[in-house]
């Protein structure tokens, strides 16, 4: 059975919705798979046999090698970085705190975002899927769930933020490695049961009645505002109100430091849990700034070149936050040098205290 293209291609050309996805994973799989309005002397059927496959574009040696290797570096890098990230976290226990198991969880998603890129790389170069419909289906349920798991992770932390900055005397109590891990599995249970269930609602749909037409139209436009616009409202306000409160926080520090008055515990503390903020917040920013212009795009007319720049640009996501990590915290650095060097084999490694140079 041939995995029916018109899941994304034949949406834009024929206003097909049976078959569409969540919104997040239909514009970007739609994008991938985006017919370049090819002459016909230089295209052929997908499926010689039937005419309402996909059309498949020929491309030179040279642009499949250049987009081979692209995709392959850097679907290794991403599943390379995202580990040792894993790793660093798993392995030692001084790293065994709430917003780290967060962390834990994002690096968990981006790494398998890592594995499927060389078959969106597949699709983008050939125009054609051959793995049946089945296949088709659960990739898709597959991919829709990461990209949801990765949006909720970005959501509990700018919580955890909040939280830390706005609260600190609540967050032992309200932020607990127990229920960090309920909302992590939370998370993951509750976007796996909505994204299938989306996809199962959504590919029952018959283009060819009006009704069902506007029914999949507005599960679109609803499953966009759910699993993107919401939550990146939520988060865009729970930052403001923290980089709020930690410029207060650094004005108050700044005053005691210019009257020579020592900093106490709580001023450090605060000062710690602020950079922590303003360190998360830059992957809380990249993430936006990978995704929106997509998305802008995808509601817009523009090229199928320009979406299938920008559909990528949101996959290096992915392999981005290890580098941000590796920036900003001198132990994910440590961490790293443990692990390479194989020092995490050494008995008791796993209680090195990785917060200071040995």
């Amino acid at each position: 059975m041939l995995c029916p293209l018109t899941y994304y291609d034949a949406v834009s050309q024929q206003d097909d919705t049976r078959f569409s996805g969540s919104a997040r994973a239909h514009s970007i799989i739609g994008s991938l798979l985006a017919v370049h309005s090819p002459n016909v002397m230089d295209t052929q059927y997908c499926f010689d046999t039937i005419t309402s496959s996909c059309m498949k574009t020929k491309r030179s040696s040279f642009e499949h090698n250049i987009i081979y290797i692209f995709v392959l570096l850097l679907s290794v890098w991403t599943v390379f970085l995202n580990l040792l990230v894993i790793i660093s976290i798993s392995h030692f226990k001084k790293l065994h705190t709430p917003t780290n198991l967060i962390i834990l969880s994002l690096a968990v998603a981006d790494m398998l975002i890592g594995f499927v890129m060389p078959i969106e790389a597949f699709r983008l170069i050939e125009m054609c899927s051959y793995f049946g419909g089945s296949f088709c289906a659960l990739y898709i349920v597959f991919l829709t769930v990461l990209f949801s798991v990765s949006l909720s992770n970005i959501v509990l932390i700018a919580f955890d933020r909040f939280v830390a900055v706005c609260q600190p005397l609540l967050y032992p109590q309200k932020i607990t490695t127990t229920k960090t891990l309920m909302s992590i599995c939370l998370c993951w249970v509750c976007s796996s049961a909505y994204n299938t269930a989306f996809v199962i609602n959504t590919g029952n749909l018959d283009a060819s009645n009006r009704r069902d037409v506007m029914t999949g139209f507005v599960w679109r436009v609803a499953d966009l505002f759910v699993a993107f616009i919401f939550p990146c409202i939520l988060i865009i306000t729970l930052y403001m109100r923290i980089f709020y409160v930690v410029h207060r926080h650094v004005k108050v520090i700044n005053l005691l430091m210019k009257g020579g008055k020592c900093l106490i515990e709580g001023s450090v503390k605060r000062k710690s849990e602020s950079k922590a903020a303003l360190t998360l917040g830059v992957i809380v920013a990249v993430y936006l700034l990978c995704w929106i212009p997509y998305y802008i795009s995808s509601i817009s007319v523009a090229s199928s070149t320009t979406k299938n720049i920008l559909t990528w640009v949101t996959y290096t996501n992915s392999s981005l936050n290890p580098l941000i990590y590796a920036l900003f915290y001198p132990w994910f650095r440590r961490t790293v040098k443990h692990i390479l060097t194989l020092k995490i084999f050494h008995p008791a490694s796993s209680l090195v205290n990785i917060f200071t140079d040995h």
